[in-house]
């Protein structure tokens, strides 16, 4: 599946005769999946989840090593590339994996930029160095593609202004400002982040000036983004988000354009919202985040399509599931690195919590540095002081080495578990994308991050007026 539709031209995300579902349209039923519901693999002996799976799953992956896993269960084939099975596997497991990826919109850029990271791995090359200062390449990857974005829509709309919403330390509103001249204002709810923002300005401001980048766009006394610290309640609409920088020219009216990159849980539904209600509010661009904290019901399901199919309620195990990284995960198992036991480990540990607290299930369990070099006995040890519990606890060490032996299950059913993450997240995104449509405006999804380097890397870009083809140029990459 490739991008989702249009209102106006529907694309993708769609049924056999090529048209996005709509309200009352008709979609063919899916294949019944499993009883068992993908989990974390934390509960996978105390709860005998490789029990749970059909007798013929199990004997097709038990046994498969990482990089099997990796082309067989969650790759796909190119073209002209094969597959090629050790074993006959069951018709219900590779319909399911082919069902999964068939549904699931497409995460693969169209644009190529093999060169970014290509000469230093920390660096883009596509961003001068002032403003790859105190920013990951990650980081550095995401505000370049989609403050690109932003100013593309920005010019095909009208936009006077943007608002950067959730801006944390305000490192996309930096670049759409002084880095592409757009009038920007920076709304985050943490003021210790929003000091950090203003700090960084400066500093950046100064580096800027010594250098005389001639990137940067002179614009009065809007030179810097402004940063509020206001906290945007998702259920009413927020004043302050609302409010122009300036006021606009005689005869002109305010237009805003309305961002997020990975806006977390409910506030990505407050931006539609927002774009929904407010008429000054011209043009979209949210990048989703923390599925599992959206509000049920409420943030999800948005659309009547969606809210109108039987069971569509999404429990939290499977919104969870969809915010892990299939592609960096997958890259993981073709490297087979001993990193991987760690799954197995805290399965373990689960184990031993339940002997000795029953009513302790499934705690957080602070980052235990180099697991890879432990003995199992020890990562337990170590995991037990992190939950507050004795570690000197009676360990059955028979056990533990019997659990140690089914490493390349607990794999193997968490790389099943996480071959729907992407349709998880498709199920989320269409819904939101339907919600818009079904009151008449204009969206589309773009995959505009390399999802190796972001995997929540589909942007819900949405305006009132029609833009046509336009929105293909949008997610091209700029020379």
């Amino acid at each position: 599946m490739r991008k989702a539709g249009r209102a106006d031209e529907p694309r993708d995300g769609r049924r056999a005769d090529g048209n996005v579902p709509g309200a009352g349209a008709h979609v063919p039923e899916a294949p019944p999946l499993p009883a068992a519901r993908p989990r974390i693999p934390s509960e996978f002996f105390t709860d005998n989840l490789w029990g749970t799976l059909p007798c013929s799953w199990q004997k097709a992956l038990d046994g498969l090593e990482p990089p099997e896993l990796a082309t067989q269960l969650l790759g796909m084939p190119g073209e002209g590339e094969v597959v090629r099975y050790r074993s006959v596997w069951p018709l219900t497991l590779l319909a399911l994996k082919s069902t999964a990826y068939a549904l699931t919109f497409t995460r693969t850029p169209s644009f190529q930029t093999p060169s970014e990271f290509l000469e230093n791995p920390s660096q883009s090359s596509r961003l001068t160095a002032p403003f790859r200062k105190h920013v990951r390449p990650k980081k550095q990857h995401e505000i370049r593609r989609l403050g690109e974005l932003v100013k593309k829509l920005s010019n095909l709309t009208g936009c006077t202004q943007v608002v950067d919403v959730g801006s944390g330390q305000g490192h996309l509103s930096r670049f759409m400002s002084l880095g592409l001249g757009l009038m920007v204002k920076s709304i985050e709810g943490d003021q210790r982040l929003v000091e950090r923002a203003q700090r960084l300005d400066q500093e950046l401001l100064q580096a800027l000036e010594k250098k005389r980048n001639p990137q940067v766009v002179k614009r009065g006394p809007h030179h810097c983004p402004q940063h509020v610290v206001q906290w945007v309640d998702p259920t009413a609409l927020c004043e302050e988000l609302l409010l122009p920088l300036e006021k606009p020219q005689q005869g002109g009216d305010t237009r805003l354009l309305l961002t997020g990159l990975h806006a977390c849980g409910d506030l990505s539904v407050a931006l539609l919202r927002h774009f929904c209600c407010c008429p000054e509010v011209a043009a979209l661009a949210s990048v989703g985040c923390c599925y599992m904290k959206l509000s049920e019901p409420g943030s999800y399901p948005l659309s009547q399509w969606v809210a109108g199919l039987p069971g569509c309620e999404l429990p939290y195990r499977l919104r969870e599931g969809a915010c892990h990284a299939l592609e960096d995960y997958a890259e993981r198992l073709q490297k087979a690195g001993p990193g991987l036991r760690t799954h197995c480990y805290r399965a373990a540990l689960e184990t031993v919590i339940r002997h000795a607290r029953p009513e302790l299930r499934r705690p957080g369990v602070q980052g235990i540095p180099r697991v890879h070099e432990l003995k199992i006995e020890e990562y337990v040890q170590q995991g037990l002081q992190r939950v507050g519990l004795d570690p000197q606890l009676p360990l059955n060490l028979a056990d533990l080495r019997a659990h140690q032996a089914q490493e390349n299950r607990v794999v193997a059913f968490f790389s099943l578990a996480l071959l729907l993450a992407p349709l998880v997240e498709t199920l989320i995104l269409l819904d939101r994308l339907l919600y818009l449509q079904e009151q008449g405006f204009h969206a589309e999804l773009l995959p505009i991050f390399n999802p190796e380097l972001s995997p929540r890397n589909l942007v819900l870009v949405a305006t009132k007026m029609p833009l046509g083809q336009a929105f293909s140029a949008l997610e091209s990459e700029d020379s």
